[in-house]
């Protein structure tokens, strides 16, 4: 049997929705993450998921593709590792764990969201190189500008990690970017500059 198989045949959409903090209620709907989703859009069955908004579906592995920017194989990979299964010793769906375990739970959310955090400052800083780059060498360097080169890659790097390495590593990832408060300054920072930018856009539209 193949990975591919294994996922599907063991993981029901709706409770890798549920392991990865989508919302579900009790008729199988959720608002979805795909685009800005006002009411619950999402269709969630045992195999398969539909938006009425936007027309996103697939099964399993395509939802976790989409969550996390991962091609099919990276994506069935990480519900593997998430749920325990090993491919080589295929386990009985009774024994799969429960994503519903209160400390397991609890560090999902906080998984889901330093890679929220991060991947919006690699947005920003993405832009920040693009946008602030000096026109020619005399120019002095802008202080974005000289951040976006210094941290993309290693943010880049976190990211990755994140979505893609063994539970042991991201939970020491997780654990390193919440010391000292660094993953709660970071969204403090990114919030604020949002904000910034909001009132700089209404200000040059009036």
């Amino acid at each position: 049997m193949t990975l591919f198989e294994l996922v599907k045949q063991n993981i029901c959409v709706p409770d890798a929705a549920e392991h990865y903090e989508l919302q579900v209620n009790r008729n199988g709907m959720c608002h979805c993450p795909f685009h800005e989703d006002r009411h619950p859009n999402m269709k969630l069955n045992k195999r398969y998921f539909y938006c009425f908004g936007c027309g996103a579906t697939g099964d399993v592995i395509d939802l976790v593709a989409r969550l996390f920017g991962l091609n099919s194989y990276e994506a069935a990979q990480k519900l593997a590792q998430d749920f325990g299964i090993d491919p080589d010793k295929p386990p009985a769906v009774a024994a799969l764990p429960k994503p519903e375990r209160p400390l397991l739970k609890a560090y999902r959310q906080e998984e889901v969201r330093c890679l929220r955090v991060l991947c919006d400052y690699l947005y920003l800083l993405e832009g920040w190189k693009q946008n602030y780059a000096p026109s020619n060498p005399d120019d002095s360097l802008d202080d974005r500008f000289v951040e976006a080169c210094q941290m993309l890659d290693y943010v880049e790097y976190l990211a990755d990690l994140l979505i893609a390495a063994e539970l042991e590593q991201r939970v020491k990832i997780v654990e390193m970017l919440n010391k000292d408060g660094l993953i709660a300054g970071l969204e403090e920072r990114l919030d604020r500059l949002k904000k910034e930018d909001d009132a700089h856009e209404k200000q040059s539209a009036a």
